[in-house]
């Protein structure tokens, strides 16, 4: 039967990619029988080799299923045998299956960190595509992928901390905050991401960071604003802003990824973390409230959700493109990524506004923009050599229920109030947030492979890993 010509590319990439490892192979004797099998060395350096881009991808919030896709994909273009790959949350295992003669060869790295630097995680997937095409030897592979991992951020650390500022500031534009405001949850972003840095130095747990980030965001707020420092009718923007920026990063969407490609125990993990460094951002704002009451600081007025007016619709998109360009920047983003990541954040955030003018409801109106957002980003990404995980987080940022989840906690906190409908209805949007976004995402693929063969390309979303083999725009 005749390939067809992408078919045909994928195999001869694959027999060439298979020289690099069968020099190495065992000689069994037995010429007749198919080909080497790799000796013990040149597995365990294969294996080595994939477990630290699996490792680089996990830490950076890849999905498990993108992980193992990315494992298998590799193991086999370096000629190895049949791989079993099995990612949990803190660990990666991989065994190599060579027949019945010889024993399985088993390889696992714990993935003890997670940091936020998307250059890093873009250089990982370049070099992923290399491998899986048959471009680089797995010797210059491991060197490469030892210059990345080693490699400062690309931005010094004061960069990164104007843009969580940023980030503030645009959050407030969202919200309908003037200069002031803005300029006030710069300010008091930027103190807490410098205080985290701080406390980082002194291995300080991070659910604590987000305890002591709540209560300091919140109260030197609430100072500010019985103060009369500044003269605004919405103070409680400037604290809505500063837990958004809290709640940015979390890994929410590589949970529901997670939990949706069958991967449930990474899914667990991820989950039991995200509500973990919720809680403690929780406990932090209640305690800023109760020491405000306290202290006799004036009690800011029950913060009102912002109602979406056709007026107000441009600076939801300008906000929101700001804010997740902010983001792409303070997780170090390329330049590139952080201009994509701004486009799918205004369009995030302009479907978002637009839907809300027709009385949807802000938990479907935030499911429909983040799908579309996983959507533009799934198809454009790769075409400009951008990871969809980027652009998927960096767009729903401006999204996130910042205003909702001060709200929720400032009536069970101040005001004693029973009933958690405004928390729930916080926690609704996030979850229709990360799922709308991994839905689009499961659409995009078969627009960006030509929707050829939808049976085989429709396998699950994928935000980081190798192409499809059907897939050149990066050759």
């Amino acid at each position: 039967m005749k390939l067809q010509r992408p078919e045909r590319g994928a195999l001869r990439a694959r027999f060439r990619s298979r020289k690099h490892i069968n020099s190495a192979s065992v000689d069994t004797g037995e010429q007749n029988l198919g080909p080497q099998v790799p000796d013990d060395s040149t597995v365990n350096y294969v294996l080595d080799l994939c477990l630290r881009i699996g490792e680089v991808q996990m830490s950076s919030g890849a999905g498990a299923s993108d992980v193992t896709a990315t494992i298998i994909a590799m193991t086999s273009a370096l000629g190895l045998p049949h791989c079993e790959v099995d990612v949990i949350f803190t660990s990666i295992t991989v065994t190599c299956h060579r027949g019945t003669t010889m024993a399985p060869v088993t390889a696992l790295r714990v993935v003890r960190s997670r940091s936020l630097d998307y250059t890093r995680l873009t250089a990982t997937e370049i070099l992923v595509h290399r491998i899986v095409t048959g471009s680089i030897s797995a010797e210059a592979a491991q060197t490469e992928l030892e210059a990345i991992t080693s490699a400062p951020h690309p931005y010094p650390r004061w960069v990164a901390t104007i843009a969580w500022g940023g980030l503030a500031a645009f959050i407030t534009v969202i919200l309908g905050g003037g200069f002031g405001i803005a300029a006030v949850a710069f300010v008091i972003s930027a103190v807490v991401d410098r205080l985290g840095r701080f406390l980082n130095r002194f291995a300080l747990p991070f659910f604590f960071q987000q305890v002591v980030g709540g209560l300091v965001a919140t109260l030197s707020a609430m100072a500010i604003v019985s103060s009369n420092l500044l003269d605004t009718d919405k103070p409680t923007v400037v604290v809505a802003a500063a837990v958004t920026v809290l709640l940015s990063g979390l890994s929410t969407v590589s949970a529901v990824q997670d939990a949706i490609t069958g991967y449930n125990v990474t899914a667990a993990g991820r989950t039991m973390e995200t509500a973990l460094m919720t809680a403690g951002l929780i406990a932090g704002v209640v305690l800023a409230l109760k020491i405000a009451v306290l202290l006799g600081f004036e009690r800011t007025p029950l913060p009102e959700i912002v109602d979406s007016t056709p007026q107000r619709l441009p600076f939801v998109v300008i906000g929101s493109a700001g804010a997740a360009a902010c983001f792409a920047l303070a997780s170090y983003s390329t330049v590139r990524a952080m201009a994509v990541a701004g486009v799918a954040g205004g369009l995030g955030g302009g479907v978002y506004g637009a839907l809300l003018l027709t009385h949807l409801g802000a938990v479907s109106s935030s499911a429909v923009a983040a799908m579309l957002v996983g959507l533009g980003g799934g198809v454009l990404a790769r075409r400009l050599k951008v990871t969809p995980l980027v652009v998927a987080v960096s767009g729903i940022t401006p999204l996130l229920p910042g205003l909702s989840t001060y709200r929720g906690l400032y009536e069970l906190g101040v005001e004693r109030s029973s009933s958690p409908t405004t928390l729930m209805t916080a926690i609704g949007i996030g979850l229709a947030l990360a799922a709308g976004v991994v839905l689009g995402e499961y659409l995009a693929q078969p627009l960006r492979t030509r929707l050829g063969r939808l049976e085989r390309k429709l396998a699950g979303p994928r935000m980081a890993g190798p192409l499809e083999p059907t897939d050149r725009r990066l050759d």
